[in-house]
């Protein structure tokens, strides 16, 4: 039986090949050799006569015992695991996996070129087909393996990364009719699914903070909400159970984890939920059990093909309550604080998106001084 890093491996032929490091290429890059077996032991024995070959001298390389790229993937990772939020080290190993160590991982460091990474970018984008904020964030990421490697003072070039043009996609927003149609909707024989999606769409809040919500983070007194945490289901990278699992955590960011008034409405919706349940209990249940944010992804599918409403996603709710709060003239600072978003700046450029008939009345307003 194989083990993990012997590189030997059983064939759909059904032999056994095994594979070694045979020397590196003028451009930095690893060059392979292969062996073949009927059994793995017949290989193992091969490949382990190949290598001892190499070490006296045939076809040895002395390149062959530097560090390769893939090894400071790993040590970065295992040097920044427990320092960052564990769903972001989930995304990290994803990026490192799926398309760094393919690309750049039998690279010594010093063969790692200006061109080389061009030619990285090209891939991910022309023929993987990624998007241009996808690739930027890959991007950034292999930046700073290539500073935690040059803090080691290992010999690398001047390394220069252009970062491809980010054109935001147009996010669908509900029109007013749009809106109105979806509330009636889901003011109907209202349940714990319902109820999610329209305390969302009244107070702008992500779906993993919805689904995180207890009874208890609702003040019946001062008619707020308190958003203490969020739930997500990410790759379990233990290796033991399932291949993923939930977690709670703290809020996407410090700014993230806020107080929002209620209005009314959405006061009176979860007023008979709160004062009927435990403090510690779910607020969309009522129970010790909480809804996944997939789950209720997919019920705001069905729900909006069946009123009718285009296909649309959880995140159109919170675009569509910061544009209503725009349209009735909420102050902007304010706005980004609700949103729990870490500066203005971001709430204006990707929350809010002005109806055509929000446009004519300002331009109305000019009227009156004469244009």
């Amino acid at each position: 039986m194989s083990r993990k890093g012997e590189n030997i491996y059983k064939r759909k032929d059904g032999r056994w090949e095994g594979r070694y490091k045979k020397s590196v290429a003028n451009n930095g890059k690893v060059i392979y050799g292969y062996c073949y077996g009927k059994t793995y032991r017949e290989t193992k024995d091969k490949l382990e006569e190949r290598k001892r070959q190499l070490y006296n001298g045939q076809d040895y390389n002395r390149q062959n015992t530097k560090k390769l790229f893939h090894s400071y993937c790993d040590d970065w990772f295992l040097a920044n695991r427990y320092q960052l939020k564990e769903s972001t080290i989930v995304k990290y190993a994803a990026i490192i996996e799926n398309h760094i160590k393919p690309f750049f991982g039998d690279y010594l460091p010093k063969y790692i070129t200006t061109e080389s990474v061009n030619e990285f970018t090209v891939q991910l984008v022309d023929e993987k087909k990624l998007s241009a904020k996808t690739v930027r964030d890959i991007l950034a990421l292999l930046k700073t393996i290539f500073k935690y490697i040059s803090k080691y003072h290992v010999e690398m070039t001047f390394v220069e990364i252009s970062v491809p043009k980010y054109n935001a996609k147009e996010i669908c927003v509900l029109s007013g009719d749009e809106q109105a149609a979806f509330i009636r909707y889901l003011m109907n024989n209202t349940d714990e699914f319902k109820f999610g999606i329209l305390f969302a769409l009244m107070t702008g809040l992500r779906i993993g903070e919805v689904c995180a919500l207890r009874s208890g983070d609702i003040s019946l007194t001062e008619k707020t909400v308190t958003v203490r945490e969020t739930v997500q289901r990410i790759k379990n990278l233990d290796g033991d159970g399932p291949k993923t699992k939930i977690i709670f955590t703290k809020p996407k960011s410090d700014t993230s984890a806020r107080v929002v008034p209620l209005t009314n409405t959405a006061f009176e919706l979860c007023k008979t939920r709160v004062m009927q349940a435990e403090p510690d209990s779910f607020l969309l249940t009522g129970t010790s059990h909480f809804i996944e944010p997939r789950i209720l992804q997919n019920r705001i599918k069905k729900y909006s093909r069946e009123c009718g409403i285009k296909d649309i996603h959880f995140h159109v709710l919170r675009h569509t309550f910061a544009t209503r709060c725009v349209e009735v003239g909420f102050e902007i600072k304010s706005l980004s604080e609700v949103l729990g978003h870490s500066s203005p700046r971001i709430t204006l450029e990707k929350y809010v998106h002005s109806s055509i008939e929000f446009k004519r009345q300002n331009m109305i307003k000019l009227e009156a001084i004469g244009l």
